[in-house]
Protein backbone atom coordinates (compact mmCIF):
# COMPACT_ATOMS: atom_id res chain seq x y z
CA UNK A 1 0.00 0.00 0.00
CA UNK A 2 2.79 2.46 0.74
CA UNK A 3 4.45 1.65 -2.60
CA UNK A 4 1.23 2.33 -4.53
CA UNK A 5 0.78 5.71 -2.78
CA UNK A 6 4.32 6.70 -3.57
CA UNK A 7 3.87 5.98 -7.29
CA UNK A 8 0.65 7.96 -7.36
CA UNK A 9 2.36 10.94 -5.81
CA UNK A 10 5.19 10.76 -8.35
CA UNK A 11 2.69 10.59 -11.21
CA UNK A 12 0.86 13.72 -10.05
CA UNK A 13 4.13 15.61 -9.70
CA UNK A 14 5.22 14.69 -13.26
CA UNK A 15 1.90 15.81 -14.73
CA UNK A 16 2.09 19.08 -12.84
CA UNK A 17 5.64 19.65 -14.13
CA UNK A 18 4.63 18.97 -17.74
CA UNK A 19 1.70 21.37 -17.48
CA UNK A 20 3.96 24.04 -16.01
CA UNK A 21 6.44 23.66 -18.89
CA UNK A 22 3.69 23.71 -21.51
CA UNK A 23 2.09 26.81 -20.03
CA UNK A 24 5.46 28.54 -19.76
CA UNK A 25 6.20 27.77 -23.42
CA UNK A 26 2.80 28.94 -24.71
CA UNK A 27 2.94 32.49 -23.28
CA UNK A 28 5.96 33.80 -25.34
CA UNK A 29 4.60 32.20 -28.49
CA UNK A 30 1.32 34.01 -28.06
CA UNK A 31 3.17 37.30 -27.65
CA UNK A 32 5.27 36.77 -30.80
CA UNK A 33 2.26 36.23 -33.07
CA UNK A 34 0.44 39.47 -32.00
CA UNK A 35 0.15 41.90 -35.03
CA UNK A 36 2.24 45.14 -34.91
CA UNK A 37 0.42 48.45 -34.59
CA UNK A 38 -0.33 50.37 -37.85
CA UNK A 39 2.47 52.73 -38.94
CA UNK A 40 2.04 56.35 -37.97
CA UNK A 41 1.85 59.11 -40.63
CA UNK A 42 1.24 62.84 -40.37
CA UNK A 43 -1.52 64.26 -42.56
CA UNK A 44 -2.82 67.71 -43.39
CA UNK A 45 -5.48 69.09 -45.73
CA UNK A 46 -4.36 71.16 -48.73
CA UNK A 47 -3.95 74.87 -48.11
CA UNK A 48 -6.67 76.89 -49.84
CA UNK A 49 -5.91 80.45 -50.89
CA UNK A 50 -6.19 82.90 -53.77
CA UNK A 51 -3.11 82.83 -55.99
CA UNK A 52 -1.88 84.30 -59.25
CA UNK A 53 0.25 82.44 -61.78
CA UNK A 54 3.54 83.93 -62.97
CA UNK A 55 5.49 83.25 -66.17
CA UNK A 56 9.26 83.25 -65.63
CA UNK A 57 11.91 84.33 -68.16
CA UNK A 58 15.57 85.29 -68.28
CA UNK A 59 16.07 89.00 -68.89
CA UNK A 60 18.87 91.51 -69.33
CA UNK A 61 18.99 95.03 -67.88
CA UNK A 62 19.54 97.96 -70.22
CA UNK A 63 19.83 101.67 -69.51
CA UNK A 64 16.81 103.77 -70.45
CA UNK A 65 19.20 106.43 -71.78
CA UNK A 66 22.73 105.90 -73.03
CA UNK A 67 24.83 108.59 -74.69
CA UNK A 68 28.20 108.55 -76.40
CA UNK A 69 30.05 111.76 -75.58
CA UNK A 70 31.92 113.00 -78.67
CA UNK A 71 33.90 116.15 -79.41
CA UNK A 72 31.90 118.67 -81.42
CA UNK A 73 34.91 120.87 -82.19
CA UNK A 74 38.51 119.94 -82.81
CA UNK A 75 41.45 120.92 -80.67
CA UNK A 76 43.77 119.86 -77.89
CA UNK A 77 42.29 118.61 -74.60
CA UNK A 78 43.06 121.06 -71.79
CA UNK A 79 41.53 119.10 -68.89
CA UNK A 80 39.42 116.10 -67.87
CA UNK A 81 36.95 117.22 -65.21
CA UNK A 82 35.35 113.95 -64.06
CA UNK A 83 36.34 110.83 -62.14
CA UNK A 84 36.11 107.59 -64.08
CA UNK A 85 32.93 105.70 -63.21
CA UNK A 86 31.39 108.55 -61.20
CA UNK A 87 27.74 109.56 -61.05
CA UNK A 88 27.16 112.78 -62.99
CA UNK A 89 24.19 115.06 -63.47
CA UNK A 90 23.11 116.87 -66.60
CA UNK A 91 25.29 119.95 -67.11
CA UNK A 92 28.35 118.67 -65.22
CA UNK A 93 31.65 119.56 -66.91
CA UNK A 94 33.48 116.56 -68.40
CA UNK A 95 36.19 117.90 -70.74
CA UNK A 96 37.70 121.25 -71.68
CA UNK A 97 39.14 121.67 -75.18
CA UNK A 98 41.59 124.52 -75.74
CA UNK A 99 39.22 127.51 -76.26
CA UNK A 100 41.75 130.12 -77.47
CA UNK A 101 41.36 129.56 -81.24
CA UNK A 102 37.60 129.80 -80.87
CA UNK A 103 37.82 132.93 -78.73
CA UNK A 104 39.89 134.56 -81.49
CA UNK A 105 37.34 133.49 -84.12
CA UNK A 106 34.56 134.97 -81.99
CA UNK A 107 36.39 138.30 -81.71
CA UNK A 108 36.80 138.35 -85.48
CA UNK A 109 33.11 137.62 -85.96
CA UNK A 110 32.16 140.37 -83.54
CA UNK A 111 34.32 142.83 -85.50
CA UNK A 112 32.70 141.80 -88.77
CA UNK A 113 29.28 142.29 -87.26
CA UNK A 114 30.18 145.75 -86.01
CA UNK A 115 31.50 146.69 -89.48
CA UNK A 116 28.34 145.39 -91.13
CA UNK A 117 26.13 147.37 -88.75
CA UNK A 118 28.11 150.56 -89.46
CA UNK A 119 27.70 150.07 -93.20
CA UNK A 120 24.01 149.43 -92.74
CA UNK A 121 23.61 152.63 -90.77
CA UNK A 122 25.39 154.62 -93.52
CA UNK A 123 23.33 152.97 -96.24
CA UNK A 124 20.10 153.79 -94.42
CA UNK A 125 21.11 157.48 -94.03
CA UNK A 126 22.03 157.75 -97.70
CA UNK A 127 18.74 156.14 -98.69
CA UNK A 128 16.79 158.60 -96.54
CA UNK A 129 18.72 161.54 -98.00
CA UNK A 130 18.15 160.37 -101.57
CA UNK A 131 14.46 159.88 -100.93
CA UNK A 132 14.15 163.42 -99.57
CA UNK A 133 15.95 164.91 -102.60
CA UNK A 134 13.87 162.81 -104.95
CA UNK A 135 10.71 164.55 -103.74
CA UNK A 136 12.07 167.83 -105.15
CA UNK A 137 13.47 166.05 -108.23
CA UNK A 138 17.00 166.93 -107.13
CA UNK A 139 18.02 163.27 -107.72
CA UNK A 140 16.56 160.75 -110.08
CA UNK A 141 14.55 157.69 -109.20
CA UNK A 142 17.47 155.53 -110.32
CA UNK A 143 19.65 156.99 -107.56
CA UNK A 144 16.98 156.21 -104.98
CA UNK A 145 16.72 152.63 -106.23
CA UNK A 146 20.49 152.27 -106.08
CA UNK A 147 20.60 153.56 -102.51
CA UNK A 148 17.76 151.22 -101.52
CA UNK A 149 19.65 148.26 -102.98
CA UNK A 150 22.76 149.26 -101.01
CA UNK A 151 20.71 149.45 -97.80
CA UNK A 152 19.22 146.00 -98.33
CA UNK A 153 22.65 144.57 -99.09
CA UNK A 154 23.94 146.09 -95.87
CA UNK A 155 21.06 144.48 -93.96
CA UNK A 156 21.96 141.11 -95.49
CA UNK A 157 25.58 141.61 -94.50
CA UNK A 158 24.50 142.26 -90.92
CA UNK A 159 22.48 139.03 -90.86
CA UNK A 160 25.44 137.13 -92.26
CA UNK A 161 27.77 138.61 -89.69
CA UNK A 162 25.34 137.80 -86.90
CA UNK A 163 25.18 134.18 -88.09
CA UNK A 164 28.98 133.98 -88.18
CA UNK A 165 29.19 135.35 -84.67
CA UNK A 166 26.56 132.93 -83.34
CA UNK A 167 28.43 130.03 -84.92
CA UNK A 168 31.63 131.27 -83.28
CA UNK A 169 29.87 131.54 -79.92
CA UNK A 170 28.48 128.01 -80.35
CA UNK A 171 31.89 126.58 -81.23
CA UNK A 172 33.38 128.29 -78.20
CA UNK A 173 30.70 126.77 -75.98
CA UNK A 174 31.47 123.33 -77.43
CA UNK A 175 34.99 123.57 -75.98
CA UNK A 176 33.34 122.84 -72.61
CA UNK A 177 31.98 119.30 -72.95
CA UNK A 178 29.17 118.73 -70.45
CA UNK A 179 26.98 115.77 -69.48
CA UNK A 180 23.67 115.78 -71.39
CA UNK A 181 21.91 113.37 -68.97
CA UNK A 182 22.07 112.12 -65.39
CA UNK A 183 23.83 108.78 -64.99
CA UNK A 184 27.09 106.95 -64.48
CA UNK A 185 29.99 107.98 -66.68
CA UNK A 186 32.48 105.51 -68.11
CA UNK A 187 36.27 106.00 -68.11
CA UNK A 188 37.91 108.85 -70.03
CA UNK A 189 39.08 107.69 -73.45
CA UNK A 190 41.20 110.78 -74.24
CA UNK A 191 43.83 112.22 -71.91
CA UNK A 192 45.00 115.81 -71.48
CA UNK A 193 47.18 117.04 -74.34
CA UNK A 194 45.70 114.83 -77.03
CA UNK A 195 44.20 116.24 -80.21
CA UNK A 196 40.54 115.46 -80.84
CA UNK A 197 38.54 115.83 -84.03
CA UNK A 198 35.28 117.72 -84.18
CA UNK A 199 32.03 116.88 -85.95
CA UNK A 200 33.41 117.99 -89.31
CA UNK A 201 36.27 115.48 -89.29
CA UNK A 202 35.10 112.21 -87.72
CA UNK A 203 34.16 113.18 -84.19
CA UNK A 204 36.38 111.68 -81.46
CA UNK A 205 34.67 109.51 -78.83
CA UNK A 206 35.51 110.92 -75.38
CA UNK A 207 33.44 108.72 -73.01
CA UNK A 208 29.87 107.47 -72.50
CA UNK A 209 27.09 107.89 -69.95
CA UNK A 210 24.25 105.51 -69.05
CA UNK A 211 21.23 106.43 -66.95
CA UNK A 212 20.78 104.30 -63.82
CA UNK A 213 17.42 104.94 -62.18
CA UNK A 214 14.98 103.69 -63.30
CA UNK A 215 16.30 100.92 -65.53
CA UNK A 216 14.79 98.68 -68.23
CA UNK A 217 14.85 94.89 -68.32
CA UNK A 218 14.29 93.16 -71.66
CA UNK A 219 13.18 89.53 -72.06
CA UNK A 220 11.88 87.20 -74.78
CA UNK A 221 8.69 85.18 -74.29
CA UNK A 222 7.87 82.10 -76.32
CA UNK A 223 4.95 82.03 -78.70
CA UNK A 224 2.93 79.60 -76.54
CA UNK A 225 3.07 81.96 -73.57
CA UNK A 226 2.04 84.89 -75.74
CA UNK A 227 -0.95 82.94 -77.12
CA UNK A 228 -2.00 81.90 -73.59
CA UNK A 229 -1.86 85.46 -72.29
CA UNK A 230 -3.66 86.75 -75.38
CA UNK A 231 -6.44 84.19 -74.82
CA UNK A 232 -6.76 85.23 -71.16
CA UNK A 233 -7.02 88.87 -72.26
CA UNK A 234 -9.82 88.06 -74.72
CA UNK A 235 -11.62 86.17 -71.94
CA UNK A 236 -11.26 89.15 -69.61
CA UNK A 237 -9.18 87.19 -67.09
CA UNK A 238 -5.89 89.03 -67.49
CA UNK A 239 -5.14 92.62 -68.61
CA UNK A 240 -2.87 93.05 -71.62
CA UNK A 241 0.64 94.36 -70.97
CA UNK A 242 0.36 96.49 -74.11
CA UNK A 243 -1.96 98.96 -72.42
CA UNK A 244 -1.70 98.01 -68.72
CA UNK A 245 1.46 98.26 -66.54
CA UNK A 246 1.17 94.67 -65.31
CA UNK A 247 3.41 93.91 -62.30
CA UNK A 248 6.68 92.00 -62.65
CA UNK A 249 8.99 90.45 -60.05
CA UNK A 250 12.77 90.34 -60.31
CA UNK A 251 15.33 87.90 -58.91
CA UNK A 252 18.95 88.86 -59.54
CA UNK A 253 21.63 86.28 -60.26
CA UNK A 254 22.31 84.16 -57.16
CA UNK A 255 19.07 85.16 -55.45
CA UNK A 256 16.34 82.70 -54.46
CA UNK A 257 13.70 85.24 -53.48
CA UNK A 258 12.04 88.20 -55.13
CA UNK A 259 14.13 91.30 -54.46
CA UNK A 260 12.73 93.85 -56.92
CA UNK A 261 9.39 94.73 -58.44
CA UNK A 262 8.55 96.64 -61.58
CA UNK A 263 5.94 97.19 -64.26
CA UNK A 264 5.57 96.22 -67.89
CA UNK A 265 5.86 99.14 -70.31
CA UNK A 266 6.42 97.62 -73.77
CA UNK A 267 5.55 94.60 -75.93
CA UNK A 268 7.03 94.41 -79.43
CA UNK A 269 4.81 94.45 -82.52
CA UNK A 270 6.06 91.21 -84.09
CA UNK A 271 7.64 87.87 -83.24
CA UNK A 272 11.25 87.23 -84.13
CA UNK A 273 11.05 84.83 -87.07
CA UNK A 274 14.44 83.30 -86.21
CA UNK A 275 13.63 82.40 -82.59
CA UNK A 276 9.82 82.45 -82.49
CA UNK A 277 9.89 84.78 -79.46
CA UNK A 278 8.33 88.12 -78.65
CA UNK A 279 10.39 90.88 -77.02
CA UNK A 280 8.99 92.44 -73.86
CA UNK A 281 10.25 95.15 -71.53
CA UNK A 282 9.63 96.25 -67.97
CA UNK A 283 10.82 99.27 -66.01
CA UNK A 284 12.36 98.68 -62.57
CA UNK A 285 13.35 101.07 -59.81
CA UNK A 286 17.10 101.22 -59.11
CA UNK A 287 17.36 103.84 -56.40
CA UNK A 288 20.39 102.20 -54.80
CA UNK A 289 22.14 102.08 -58.23
CA UNK A 290 23.20 98.48 -57.57
CA UNK A 291 21.89 97.14 -60.89
CA UNK A 292 24.14 97.74 -63.88
CA UNK A 293 23.13 97.72 -67.55
CA UNK A 294 24.03 94.36 -69.04
CA UNK A 295 23.21 92.30 -65.92
CA UNK A 296 21.10 89.15 -66.23
CA UNK A 297 18.13 88.42 -63.99
CA UNK A 298 15.08 86.20 -63.76
CA UNK A 299 11.87 88.08 -64.37
CA UNK A 300 8.39 86.86 -63.45
CA UNK A 301 5.45 88.34 -65.34
CA UNK A 302 1.84 88.00 -64.19
CA UNK A 303 0.42 85.01 -66.07
CA UNK A 304 -3.21 84.85 -64.91
CA UNK A 305 -5.90 86.56 -62.96
CA UNK A 306 -6.42 85.72 -59.25
CA UNK A 307 -8.06 82.33 -58.58
CA UNK A 308 -8.64 79.96 -55.62
CA UNK A 309 -6.14 77.09 -55.55
CA UNK A 310 -5.11 74.08 -53.44
CA UNK A 311 -1.47 74.05 -52.34
CA UNK A 312 0.88 71.51 -50.79
CA UNK A 313 4.49 71.51 -49.65
CA UNK A 314 6.81 69.99 -52.25
CA UNK A 315 7.88 67.39 -49.66
CA UNK A 316 4.40 65.82 -49.82
CA UNK A 317 4.73 65.16 -53.57
CA UNK A 318 6.64 62.19 -54.97
CA UNK A 319 7.20 60.51 -58.32
CA UNK A 320 5.68 57.36 -59.79
CA UNK A 321 7.62 56.88 -63.00
CA UNK A 322 6.56 59.86 -65.12
CA UNK A 323 3.67 60.89 -62.86
CA UNK A 324 3.51 63.15 -59.86
CA UNK A 325 1.56 61.56 -56.99
CA UNK A 326 0.53 62.18 -53.39
CA UNK A 327 -0.64 59.73 -50.72
CA UNK A 328 -4.07 60.32 -49.19
CA UNK A 329 -5.61 58.68 -46.11
CA UNK A 330 -9.25 57.78 -46.70
CA UNK A 331 -12.06 57.68 -44.10
CA UNK A 332 -11.05 54.15 -43.08
CA UNK A 333 -7.45 55.31 -42.37
CA UNK A 334 -6.17 53.39 -45.41
CA UNK A 335 -3.52 54.81 -47.76
CA UNK A 336 -4.59 55.71 -51.32
CA UNK A 337 -2.46 57.06 -54.18
CA UNK A 338 -3.59 60.13 -56.14
CA UNK A 339 -1.98 61.29 -59.41
CA UNK A 340 -1.88 65.10 -59.43
CA UNK A 341 -1.27 67.88 -61.93
CA UNK A 342 1.01 70.55 -60.51
CA UNK A 343 1.29 74.27 -61.04
CA UNK A 344 3.90 76.83 -59.98
CA UNK A 345 5.27 77.59 -56.55
CA UNK A 346 3.44 80.25 -54.59
CA UNK A 347 4.76 81.43 -51.23
CA UNK A 348 6.83 78.26 -50.79
CA UNK A 349 3.91 75.90 -51.56
CA UNK A 350 3.14 74.07 -54.80
CA UNK A 351 -0.16 74.70 -56.59
CA UNK A 352 -2.07 71.47 -57.31
CA UNK A 353 -4.28 72.02 -60.34
CA UNK A 354 -5.95 68.57 -60.50
CA UNK A 355 -6.24 65.40 -58.42
CA UNK A 356 -7.12 66.72 -54.94
CA UNK A 357 -10.12 67.89 -52.99
CA UNK A 358 -9.89 70.54 -50.30
CA UNK A 359 -10.98 68.09 -47.55
CA UNK A 360 -8.49 65.33 -48.48
CA UNK A 361 -6.05 64.18 -45.79
CA UNK A 362 -2.66 64.24 -47.51
CA UNK A 363 0.38 62.51 -46.03
CA UNK A 364 2.95 65.24 -45.39
CA UNK A 365 5.31 63.30 -43.12
CA UNK A 366 6.11 59.58 -42.99
CA UNK A 367 5.97 58.96 -46.73
CA UNK A 368 8.46 56.11 -46.35
CA UNK A 369 5.90 54.26 -44.20
CA UNK A 370 2.98 54.90 -46.55
CA UNK A 371 2.00 51.83 -48.60
CA UNK A 372 -1.07 51.81 -50.80
CA UNK A 373 -3.85 49.74 -49.21
CA UNK A 374 -2.32 49.63 -45.73
CA UNK A 375 -4.01 50.94 -42.63
CA UNK A 376 -2.17 53.69 -40.75
CA UNK A 377 -2.29 55.59 -37.52
CA UNK A 378 -3.18 59.19 -38.38
CA UNK A 379 -1.60 62.22 -36.74
CA UNK A 380 -2.72 65.71 -37.78
CA UNK A 381 0.02 68.15 -38.66
CA UNK A 382 0.43 71.14 -36.39
CA UNK A 383 -0.86 74.35 -37.90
Amino acid sequence: MRKHGHLSTMRHFAIASVLTVVMAGCSPAADQTAPPPPPAVTVAPPTVRTVTDWDEFVGRFEAIQQVQIRARVGGFVDSVAFKDGAIVTAGDLLYVIDPRPFQATLLQAQGQLADAKAKLELAERELARAAELNRTQAVSDAVVDQRRQQSEAAQAAVLQAEGTMKRAELDLSFTRVTAPIDGRVSRHLVSVGNLVQGADGGSTLLTSIVSMDPIHIYFDMDEATYLKNNRLWHEGRRPSSRDTPNPVQIMLSGETRISREGKMDFIDNRLDVATGTLRGRAVVSNTDLSILPGQFARIRVIGSGPYDALLLPDTAITNDQSRKIVFVVNKDDVIEMRPVTLGPLDGGLRVVREGLQKDDRVVVDGLQRARVGTKVTVQMAKS
